[in-house]
């Protein structure tokens, strides 16, 4: 009614105008009764009134899983493409004389891949965010290879909910989080949130998802792109009730052990969100049980039991003499600019003190122990522009190899000493020497701000591959005959160097793997570990020949060391018969 008042006023006074009496006044309020409209009509919505939860329905489960194809492989006018189900995006390069291939399609997104010697895959990655997603492309046709990625990394949704939290809103400032009803995904960063008028667009930097929308009196249009590239419309309107999120039942058992008792309380909420148990003995998998929606298809958050992947990668590269012993500086690996940091207590941080936790530096993860407090470069580097400084401005607390205590920044400064003496980049020497070794290829790693592999946690792998991993160190550095990794090298990695003093159980440590004992019928039994927040590990038993995997969704409860309460309790007494 406003609307059609303000018409109606602004027409009688449009029509008055052409009397020559008018006078100069009138002008001035056709002019301003304009404006008005011209303002009531563009007016942006104020974002308080959005503060609010709202939900939809994704269009299909699968609709983030997207199709990727490169056709003419081998030729000049080769193409790279993404399908999403509304649309493909396409370019073009030069594919000829060359096995290795490398295509941007943003600012910081890019496919790179090689071409095996048989011609009949390309394995490589879509650097989107701030991962790096593993696709594998199979040889569809003579000159065509095409694959899947799955940017939310399940292959298929288990619920199509789709809910959006509109935070702190007032004026033009706002945030927006999206959460999935499938929370197996675990679940978007956003970041620059804009508003202009009646639209919305936010990002994630996590995935490069983006996010546009446009305001309506009582809903939202919700647009989703990677790039340019349209995933789909969702129409939100205000949630009334309470969201509806995970609760999904798993039915793919796979067991010769019964272990009824373990199984009961999981299923009881007792040892809440266990996500898969998997045993093997004497390289036989004798147990695989997923829960909560989980199966052997869904990579899982590893967190930092992945910093024991990053070992690998390091032993690989001395088996491979592409350095020289683990004695060696970690300023023999830095570029001449950071050589400034450099003093003769420092200089002592040499590629073991990383490995084992003890370089000395105050690079300390104090949230292991609430006893401990202090501004640690744990809390700061990550935060910073350069992270290499930030690392190496820390004061030293303690001489190198002499003190352990646990945190993400040594392995971090791993990753930059092997990425730099290795010629290719470093994530498909990664997958090239490891894990297609392991026939891994369901997987996906973080990157640091530059874009390289981050070695101080956050590899997602499923948890057959997690068992993979934990056999190879258990065979000795051997997978199916074939050497991956020198004995030498897992022996090392096996010692207990020293105790870590950050630690409530004073874990002993080796070379990125946790020492523990555990009893049963009064005996003990030695594990070594990788272990990741939330409740991920790898147990490796030499002594029983045997190898454990649980993974675990306890990120903010306390319970991030359940796994250990589900081996000694119920898993160890059944291989110790």
């Amino acid at each position: 009614m406003l609307i059609l008042y303000n018409f109606e006023k602004i027409r009688n006074l449009i029509f008055a105008t052409h009397h020559k009496s008018i006078k100069k006044m009138k002008l001035q309020k056709i002019k301003i009764a304009l404006l008005l409209l011209f303002s009531f009509a563009v007016k942006a919505q104020n974002m308080a009134d959005y503060t609010d939860n709202w939900e939809g329905k994704i269009e299909n489960s699968k609709i983030f899983s997207l199709k990727v194809a490169i056709e003419n492989a081998g030729l000049e006018n080769a193409v790279f493409k993404i399908y999403s189900s509304k649309e493909s995006l396409d370019f073009p390069f030069n594919g000829k004389n060359s096995n290795f291939i490398k295509i941007p399609f943003g600012d910081n997104s890019f496919f790179e891949g090689v071409l095996s010697k048989n011609q009949n895959e390309i394995n490589g990655f879509i650097k989107s965010g701030l991962l790096f997603y593993h696709v594998k492309l199979l040889k569809s046709k003579n000159t065509s290879f095409t694959g899947f990625w799955n940017i939310l990394m399940v292959d298929e949704l288990k619920s199509n909910d789709f809910y959006l939290s509109v935070e702190n809103g007032s004026n033009d400032n706002f945030e927006a989080y999206p959460i999935l009803g499938d929370n197996r995904f675990t679940g978007t960063w956003c970041y620059n949130f804009k508003k202009e008028n009646d639209f919305i667009s936010f990002s994630d930097f996590k995935t490069g998802l983006q996010f546009k929308g446009k305001l309506e009196s009582d809903n939202i249009q919700l647009e989703i792109y990677l790039e340019n590239l349209l995933i789909t419309e969702i129409a939100l309107k205000k949630s009334t009730i309470d969201w509806k999120i995970g609760g999904f039942k798993s039915d793919n058992k796979r067991s010769i052990l019964e272990l009824s008792q373990l199984e009961n309380l999981i299923s009881k909420d007792s040892l809440p969100n266990t996500h898969s148990v998997l045993i093997s003995r004497n390289g036989k998998l004798i147990y695989e049980n997923y829960f909560d929606g989980y199966t052997e298809n869904v990579p899982h958050d590893l967190r930092s039991a992945s910093k024991s992947i990053s070992s690998a990668i390091v032993g690989i590269a001395e088996d491979k003499a592409l350095f020289k012993s683990v004695e060696q500086s970690i300023f023999d690996f830095l570029p001449i600019n950071y050589q400034v940091l450099k003093d003769s207590l420092k200089s002592k941080i040499d590629i073991q003190s990383l490995l084992t936790m003890s370089s000395g530096l105050d690079a300390i993860d104090y949230g292991s122990n609430a006893n401990l407090k202090s501004p640690a470069v744990e809390d700061n580097y990550q935060k910073s522009k350069d992270w290499i400084a930030t690392i190496l401005n820390t004061p030293m607390i303690n001489n190198p190899n002499r003190t352990a205590n646990y945190g993400s920044a040594n392995p971090y400064l791993l990753g930059v000493a092997m990425d730099s003496v290795i010629s290719e980049p470093l994530e498909l020497f990664i997958d090239g020497n490891l894990f297609q070794k392991l026939a891994i290829s369901n997987y996906v790693m973080f990157t640091d701000f530059k874009g390289k592999p981050y070695f101080g946690g956050g590899m997602y792998l499923n948890s057959r591959d997690m068992l993979k991993f934990g056999e190879l160190y258990l065979n000795n550095g051997r997978w199916k005959s074939n050497r991956i990794l020198s004995k030498k090298w897992i022996m090392d990695s096996f010692k207990n160097y020293r105790v870590l003093e950050n630690t409530k159980d004073k874990n002993g440590y080796g070379y990125l793997w946790w020492h523990n004992t555990y009893h049963v019928n009064g005996r003990g039994v030695e594990s070594i570990e990788a272990r990741g927040a939330g409740g991920q590990y790898i147990f490796v038993i030499p002594s029983l020949k045997s190898v454990i995997v649980i993974t675990s969704g306890n990120y903010r409860n306390g319970k991030t060391q359940q796994p250990e309460i589900i081996f000694e309790n119920y898993i160890l007494p059944y291989l110790k018969n």
